[in-house]
């Protein structure tokens, strides 16, 4: 787990487009591929949670992608999460295969390092 990456983390649309990146979202949707495909988890992670009533335009967006993984314990819409990684356009999206992540607390106050 990347214990220790800093909240102070860049906003996604602020991310290089290559390179070792570290930062903060919240799991929009998942991803399983079924069976027959080699398995893989997928997330999409976004800077801050969907309104009610859903979003009005586009986002910035990271997949993360678990290669070789049918489940990620904790790692489901809604999830906020700590995450690093290299990352790398795969089809126009920036993507992160296996990233670091520690899995945060849904919280409104900014957390302290100790």
């Amino acid at each position: 787990m990347p214990e220790g990456l800093p909240l102070d983390c860049p906003r996604l649309d602020a991310l290089p487009p290559r390179g070792r990146v570290r930062a903060v979202g919240y799991v929009e949707n998942i991803t399983i591929l079924p069976a027959s495909q080699a398995p893989a988890y997928t997330a999409s992670v976004v800077d801050e949670p969907a309104p009610p009533g859903g979003r009005r335009r586009p986002v910035p967006r990271v997949r993360l992608v678990w290669v070789g993984q049918r489940r990620v314990p904790g790692v489901f819409a809604g999830t906020r999460l700590r995450f690093a990684g290299t990352v790398a356009p795969v089809d126009g999206v920036p993507t992160i295969f296996n990233p670091r992540y520690e899995i945060l607390p849904e919280t409104d106050e900014p957390e302290t390092q100790a």
